[in-house]
């Protein structure tokens, strides 16, 4: 009888210990998906460490490998892009990173040649999801857009959430913006294909702070804008200091940003835009933004030096 029931003891221990043994090894899995297709792989990239990313092909260019190293600082993110088994006869993709957004800053072409490339390129976000696309001159990104290779997430890391266009927009329009940005344009023709050194005078919030932009219009169809700020510490700390182009009809874009941390006396942004003609302003945003939303804002005077 003894026996009888030690036996049913232990098995009743023995059955209660798999259990808590297949219970631990069941470990819950959490994914983060912002769209089951794999659309959007925005992710925020940490300071000072590199970041292996995989570039998925489209099915135009299945067999094709793409990767991206991504090496953050403070004032922005290095991209080192390579691709491999690139077939077909088209020799130049062009490569943007996409904020939580959807705006686009244009890193760059990159040209192909035996079916491979690499190419470097800066971008001064921190938040984004590198793309490249046949198409030259992107202001937006959505689901129609042609890519060839987008960014994959990478394993520990967890998709940012989309960005509301419609609370940003909401926004542009509040009475912040009490009229337009008047804007002349830089009649950058007039450059004859030539970097060209235009500055800008800050005042309000801003006063003291030294802005000078580099224009070189040299590459064929596109523009390329170099911005730096000096004396970064009289800014405003942890605002952005966003520098947009006006377009000849009233339209701003995007080329990047900046951020006061307080640790940095210089900060630089580089951007590229297909505007034949432009005007640039800058304005101080409490948070990121696709549309210009500021009273605070300077705007880049026509006389220049070279």
């Amino acid at each position: 009888m003894f026996l009888k029931i030690f036996s049913k003891l232990a098995l009743a221990f023995s059955s209660m210990a798999l259990t808590i043994v297949v219970g631990a090894q069941t470990p819950t899995k959490t994914e983060v998906v912002a769209n089951p297709d794999g659309t959007y792989s925005v992710i925020e990239y940490p300071v000072g460490k590199e970041v292996s990313v995989k570039l998925l092909p489209s099915a135009a260019l299945a067999g094709a490998v793409g990767s991206a190293k991504v090496l953050r600082a403070d004032d922005g993110s290095k991209i080192f892009l390579n691709f491999t088994g690139i077939k077909g006869d088209v020799t130049t993709y062009h490569a943007y990173a996409i904020d939580p957004a959807g705006m686009p800053t244009y890193l760059g072409p990159v040209n192909i040649k035996d079916g491979q490339a690499t190419a470097e390129f800066f971008a001064p976000l921190d938040k984004f999801m590198v793309v490249l696309s046949p198409t030259e001159g992107l202001t937006s990104m959505d689901a129609s857009t042609a890519v060839v290779f987008r960014s994959e997430v990478p394993s520990g890391y967890a998709v940012v959430p989309t960005a509301k266009t419609a609370e940003t927009k909401a926004v542009a329009a509040t009475a912040q913006v009490e009229t337009t940005y008047e804007v002349p344009l830089l009649n950058i023709p007039s450059f004859n294909n030539k970097t060209t050194e235009v500055r800008v005078n800050f005042s309000g919030e801003l006063s003291g702070l030294k802005g000078k932009a580099y224009i070189d219009p040299g590459q064929k169809g596109t523009t390329q804008v170099k911005m730096r700020f000096d004396d970064m510490k009289l800014a405003p700390k942890d605002k952005r200091l966003v520098l947009w182009a006006s377009s000849p009809d009233g339209k701003y874009t995007k080329l990047g940003q900046v951020i006061n941390n307080g640790k940095r006396q210089e900060s630089e942004i580089r951007s590229e835009t297909a505007l034949a003609d432009f005007g640039l302003f800058v304005t101080l945003e409490d948070t990121d933004v696709a549309q210009p939303t500021s009273k605070t804002y300077s705007v880049f005077g026509a006389g220049r030096t070279e």
